[in-house]
């Protein structure tokens, strides 16, 4: 579907003036008066007009650039996701325009937006953790604009996705410190929002169900997942009053939290206490102790999302909804190896 360009011929046609009187009003002209400035930029809202100099003068055509949204450049995942990304994209020869939300819905907004007055062919996002409404992206849908979502998606829009099997990691991190003979065991988990938090929280339920052990509710923490401070302060909070000797962590950063505040209680790893995170940054391995964790696969996750967009974009007829689900591995490491 191509986009659809509102220009200020249409705002005129709607409102039987000239264009030129729709651009002057626009630009708060002195010489209109201010009823026709009202009525002008209430025909602009509703039509969704989209202020862009080289709209104003040039028919939409093609640019060869894609757009990225992520919650965190930096955070490790969502790099190697960005190279497989750019892998895909430059071997087929479209420019890449990278910004993040730094978690919030509002700068989610203001990059889709940003990169839809840029003219990009499509984006590419993932959901910050506050974004709960999702009717900005169905607004750009809506205009024809291709989007894509990896990782953190939007349950109820229909369209193209890829993700991990969040829920086989949190069974597969669960099962592994079930095996490895830790009962008590708690959970670090993501925004309650985010279906991913929900798809490791399934996994985390069903390999205690399948052990014949409970879930202890009160073991599993909510939004204290997303750095390494809220889960040392979450994991010590819990290791003062319940009775726990593992955690399950929605990330590494949240893992490495867990263990400072375990160690700092006097537990020992794994001895006494043991944790897995989720996604295998780098540095999970070169820590003391080494942190077990969940693999996921970022780099194919980008390149499966890259193809899919340029799918939709170089469609003239269309394509159907795709959602691509790739699986996780343990990496067993010393802050869960029981000898």
């Amino acid at each position: 579907m191509k986009r659809q360009t509102i220009t200020i011929k249409d705002i005129a046609k709607e409102l039987g003036i000239s264009p030129s009187t729709v651009s002057r009003a626009l630009k708060d002209h002195f010489e209109i008066s201010e009823e026709t400035k009202k009525a002008v930029r209430r025909v602009a809202e509703e039509l969704n007009y989209q202020p862009n100099s080289l709209a104003l003068s040039l028919r939409y055509s093609k640019s060869n650039t894609i757009g990225i949204v992520v919650p965190e450049i930096v955070h490790f995942f969502f790099s190697t996701v960005i190279s497989g990304i750019e892998d895909i994209a430059q071997s087929r020869g479209y420019n890449v325009i990278i910004t993040q939300s730094n978690e919030s819905v509002e700068r989610e907004m203001m990059n889709i937006q940003t990169l839809f007055n840029n003219r990009v062919d499509g984006i590419l996002v993932s959901l910050s953790k506050e974004s709960f409404d999702h009717s900005h992206f169905e607004a750009m849908m809506q205009k024809g604009l291709p989007i894509v979502f990896f990782d953190r998606v939007p349950e109820a829009l229909e369209n193209s996705n890829v993700t991990v099997d969040d829920f086989l990691g949190g069974y597969q991190a669960t099962e592994h410190l079930i095996q490895k003979g830790y009962r008590k065991i708690g959970h670090l988990a993501g925004p309650e929002n985010l279906e991913i938090t929900n798809e490791r929280l399934s996994g985390f339920r069903k390999a205690h169900e399948d052990a014949g052990l409970e879930v202890d509710e009160s073991l599993i923490v909510f939004n204290h997942a997303s750095n390494e401070g809220d889960a040392y302060s979450a994991t010590a909070a819990i290791l003062k009053s319940k009775d726990v000797d593992a955690l399950f962590a929605s990330n590494d950063l949240a893992a490495m939290g867990a263990i400072k505040a375990a160690q700092e209680n006097g537990r020992k790893i794994p001895d006494d206490f043991g944790v897995v995170g989720f996604s295998n940054w780098q540095f999970t391995s070169l820590t003391n102790p080494t942190i077990s964790t969940i693999e996921q696969p970022g780099f194919e996750m980008g390149q499966h999302a890259a193809e899919l967009l340029l799918k939709q974009i170089e469609s003239e007829e269309g394509v159907e909804t795709e959602r691509i689900k790739l699986p996780t591995a343990l990496l067993a490491r010393d802050s869960s190896r029981k000898s």
